[in-house]
């Protein structure tokens, strides 16, 4: 099995047991602040991700970690168990699979619009409430500019794009002339 597919059996078994036995927003937090621990301890990161270090040695390191940070149980167990399976460097995924359900739990959908030029605070809210009427569901919304699609938007929720740019549209102008 894949890292990836691993880690989002990992995600979806960590996201059932936090809806029955704890609160699913707590252990997304506990599972970021464990990121930020790994992202800011090179070493620490190392010890816990390389295989060449024996598990028994791994899974110290993991009960000392949680017992210090006092994270929530189905985070600590989680990251235990990973420890023991030799699994841990899941995490990146894991947190990540973890905050998509998390998301579509809460019915928040991340949208990303790109623009020529930056918008503005209003027109960013406008677009933002104009997403979350078409799909019925809160938006994250991040914006990028990017001049080369000359004007208009492109806007990508999921894996849909609707690209209103305009130099989409002379693009296909400009293939609809040359098969003339």
């Amino acid at each position: 099995m894949t890292t990836r597919a691993s880690a989002a059996r990992y995600a979806r078994a960590l996201f059932d047991v936090a809806l029955q036995e704890s609160n699913p927003e707590q252990v997304e937090r506990d599972l970021t602040a464990f990121s930020a621990l790994l992202d800011q301890n090179a070493e620490l990161h190392t010890v816990l991700t390389n295989p060449g270090i024996p598990i028994q040695g791994k899974v110290g390191v993991v009960r000392e970690i949680v017992a210090r940070a006092g994270w929530s149980a189905p985070v600590g167990k989680l990251l235990l168990m990973l420890a023991e399976r030799d699994r841990l460097a899941t995490w990146r995924d894991l947190v990540e699979r973890y905050r998509e359900r998390l998301l579509e739990h809460q019915q928040v959908i991340r949208a990303e619009v790109t623009t020529a030029t930056a918008l503005s605070p209003e027109r960013t809210a406008a677009i933002e409430q104009r997403l979350a009427t078409a799909t019925g569901r809160r938006v994250m919304l991040s914006t990028r500019v990017n001049p080369a699609i000359i004007a208009g938007v492109v806007t990508r929720i999921g894996g849909t794009v609707y690209d209103g740019s305009i130099a989409t549209q002379l693009d296909a102008m400009k293939q609809r002339l040359e098969q003339i």
